[in-house]
């Protein structure tokens, strides 16, 4: 959101806390006694009027403070914004309450106790998607624009989280509706933080009668050619095992996109594959999925 909008945001709050201060400023000095018959219900209710313009107000610049201290790739989840604004307007609630009830607002919430219980009862399932979600929105795990993976429920782009539900794009085009509290018991993989990069690696098994040297370097001159992934840091090969059934070998690259990363695959075991038959018959005897991707590091081993 630019300045301007914030600005705009911002004048009715203003005007709304200017009215209600001036207002409690000049009722003592004006007698209202004959046109109003509780003065003093009057003069609380303009104290009322001022605690919530004020949390009105105080609500709208946060909001423009976050927007402001944010990335445009990640901003903040408008759940946070949304815990802000509701526990303002919650703190202006309960000190009318307690103007207005006086000692009798501690009983009345004593005795309520037992009805609040009944209904925590009723809705405790959306009572822990809520929590889950205030959890999440505090600790940011991911933000909008991240692409997460989250064990057992779904691998996309995080388009909106809410009070009660994330919602996640998968790279299928599927629209996926996730209750918080599901997502805040899993083991969560953000490919986005804390940066961008990281590396990715697939495995091939070649046979014994190649030399090492040879597969290594001609692994590395093939995915020199690779368009769609990233040459610095450069790829590297590292021999995993040395078995009975040939050598497997990991090719290790670097990405910036995770929704890329299908691409990249796909590009790779192309071009290893078109150098490999040249030098030989030594295609590949097995072909392995993509292995788990790793934070990137400044200097890779």
């Amino acid at each position: 959101m630019s300045p301007k909008q914030h600005a705009r945001r911002l004048i009715w709050p203003v005007a709304s806390v200017v009215l209600s201060l001036g207002l409690i400023l000049t009722l003592p000095h004006v007698d209202l006694s004959r046109a109003v018959e509780d003065v003093e219900a009057l003069s609380m209710g303009v104290t009322v009027a001022v605690y919530f313009s004020l949390a009105w107000l105080a609500s709208r610049l946060l909001a423009m403070v976050l927007d402001q201290a944010t990335t445009r790739r990640r901003p903040y989840p408008r759940l946070l914004k949304d815990l802000i604004a509701a526990v303002l307007f919650l703190l202006a609630f309960a000190a009318s309450v307690a103007m207005f009830m006086g000692q009798g607002a501690v009983g009345a919430l004593a005795g309520s106790g037992l009805v609040l219980a009944m209904l925590g009862f009723a809705i405790r399932n959306v009572v822990a998607d809520t929590l889950s979600g205030i959890a999440l929105g505090i600790e940011g795990p991911f933000r909008i624009g991240d692409w997460i993976d989250i064990d057992g429920l779904a691998r996309g782009k995080v388009i909106e989280i809410g009070w009660r539900t994330t919602r996640v794009l998968t790279r299928d085009s599927t629209y996926l509706i996730l209750p918080n509290s599901q997502i805040a018991r899993q083991r969560i993989t953000n490919y986005s933080a804390p940066r961008p990069q990281y590396r990715a690696q697939v495995a091939i098994i070649l046979d014994h009668s190649i030399p090492i040297d040879l597969a290594r370097k001609t692994m590395l001159a093939a995915v020199k050619e690779a368009k769609l992934i990233q040459q610095d840091p450069p790829p590297d090969v590292r021999v995993l095992s040395y078995e009975e059934g040939g050598i497997a070998y990991a090719l290790r690259y670097w990405l910036t996109r995770f929704d890329r990363d299908v691409d990249c695959r796909d590009e790779v075991y192309s071009l290893l594959d078109n150098a490999l038959r040249q030098i030989g018959d030594v295609a590949p005897r097995k072909r392995v999925e993509l292995i788990g991707p790793e934070i990137a590091a400044p200097h890779p081993e």
